[in-house]
């Protein structure tokens, strides 16, 4: 397979009244191109960081983190903005739903919000175009008959699907997902993940997904193991 995100020498060191805490120490590896891959390890090991310093939200300590042979840990923050939202949907932990807006309208957000900064949205979508890929979506997550309804009256099951289909709006290539079923009992997270492993199988999209979950990491196509700041 093709390496879509490569990482080379990675490190993270948080630094406070006088301690310096090496969070991330030297991190080699590469996901590549559709596949679904799990990181796990024991809590405070860096799962988390490493998810966002991939994933643009966070910047290393030192090393690379190339897309597609392109060193993006070396771009400034405009032109990060404008490869994170061009190229990468999130799914955390906490749905972070906006409550005065229906789930349709939190799905459209992203492509809204696109669509005002740069003169267009989705591919050049007008408003209705927009709400009509958010349906689909609503659709394929099975949550289509909720399209109405704020987050305060949605299961959390319904709240994270919404989450996860605002999160594929601008049609990434890859999604990062930080604990996407940690808020979730047994049976709602675990079907959440079959329609993250499904959308993968009918999309091609890749997934890089943080989990304590044995189970639902036995799903994915490989485990990335991290262990004292260090992938094992």
């Amino acid at each position: 397979m093709k390496a879509l995100i490569s990482v080379r020498n990675l490190n993270k060191t948080f630094s406070g009244n006088g301690i310096e805490l090496h969070v991330l120490k030297g991190i080699n590896l590469e996901i590549y191109e559709g596949e679904v891959a799990a990181i796990m390890g024991p809590s405070g090991v860096g799962k988390s960081t490493l998810l966002h310093i991939i994933g643009t939200l966070d910047m290393p300590t030192s090393g690379d983190v190339f897309y597609e042979d392109r060193d993006i840990s070396s771009l400034d923050e405009n032109a990060l903005s404008g490869f994170r939202n061009r190229t990468i949907g999130f799914i955390f932990q906490f749905h972070h739903l906006l409550p005065e807006f229906t789930a349709v309208e939190n799905i459209m957000m992203p492509a809204m919000i696109s669509q005002g900064s740069r003169g267009q949205g989705v591919k050049g979508s007008s408003y209705g175009e927009i709400k009509e890929k958010a349906e689909r979506l609503l659709k394929e997550l099975d949550v289509y008959e909720r399209r109405n309804h704020k987050p305060g009256e949605l299961s959390g099951g319904e709240q994270q699907r919404i989450a996860a289909a605002r999160a594929l709006i601008l049609e990434p290539k890859i999604v990062f997902a930080d604990e996407p079923t940690g808020n979730l009992d047994t049976q709602t997270g675990d079907e959440l993940f079959n329609l993250l492993i499904d959308l993968n199988r009918k999309k091609g999209i890749t997934f890089l997904i943080v989990t304590h979950n044995d189970a639902l990491a036995s799903k994915c196509g490989r485990i990335i193991r991290i262990l004292d700041g260090r992938v094992v």
